[in-house]
């Protein structure tokens, strides 16, 4: 039997031009990591340069409008809390770099029309992000703030310590910047086919069980502030159903 007669292994499959191997995978995503770490890094750094200007104007300021009284009632607390608002504030100002690189990781996925909508992406996915901080800052967090300095007997001061406001704020205003980014995970997931627009309508009610929910695990002060992060939620899925239909008639 000549060379060319004998027949190949038909478990064996040459790798497509462009294909890449599970460690190369792999490598790509260990460089992605360490980008976006450098990337929290640099914006760490530069939080602790405005850190002042963060805690005493920015974060700071609800409580001034609410009236509340903050206390530290720890050794070094305030350095705690400095440290944590400035990795916090790293790590929200990455927020782009960090949605960039995880698009480089699955560009090889993409089809080639597809990936010169990446810098859209990005620029959309950090825009859904701050949009949910914005949100929350302006809009959940006075209600939330006023309920808790008001609630209660008279005879009761409401002094809160300055981590467990800050650890409040910050839970709030960092769980609506990820809930506002429903829109890209859906996109995600329908373009990988574990999503689509039927499952989605199919089961809203159930979706909107779950977003009444959520409201109230980021929002347990009272009623009011659940009803005001439940209301855009329920827009956001109900425009998320139509990127999955839009992604979905394009596979």
């Amino acid at each position: 039997m000549s060379e060319k007669e004998i027949p190949k292994d038909l478990n064996e499959e040459e790798p497509q031009e462009g294909s890449m191997t599970f460690l190369e995978h792999l490598e790509e995503f260990r460089w992605r990591l360490i980008y976006s770490f450098l990337g929290v890094v640099v914006a760490t750094i530069i939080s602790w340069i405005f850190i002042d200007y963060l805690i005493n104007v920015i974060l700071l300021q609800p409580a001034r409008n609410a009236g509340i009284i903050l206390q530290n009632i720890k050794p070094f607390g305030q350095v705690f809390v400095y440290l944590e608002v400035a990795i916090i504030g790293g790590i929200v100002l990455s927020i782009p770099n960090i949605f960039y690189q995880f698009w480089m990781f699955i560009v090889p996925a993409l089809k080639e029309n597809e990936r010169k909508y990446m810098s859209s992406i990005v620029i959309f996915s950090s825009f859904c992000f701050i949009i949910g901080i914005t949100f929350a800052y302006f809009v959940i967090l006075p209600f939330t703030l006023e309920f808790a300095a008001q609630f209660g007997s008279q005879d009761i001061s409401n002094q809160f310590a300055i981590n467990e406001y800050l650890s409040l704020i910050l839970s709030v205003m960092l769980g609506a910047g990820v809930v506002f980014e429903l829109p890209m995970v859906t996109y995600f997931l329908t373009k990988i086919g574990i999503l689509t627009p039927m499952f989605m309508s199919k089961y809203r009610k159930y979706a909107l069980i779950i977003i009444l929910v959520l409201s109230a695990f980021l929002t347990p002060a009272d009623i009011v502030s659940q009803i005001i992060l439940a209301i855009p939620l329920g827009f956001l899925y109900e425009f998320s159903i139509l990127i999955s239909k839009s992604v979905y008639k394009k596979k």
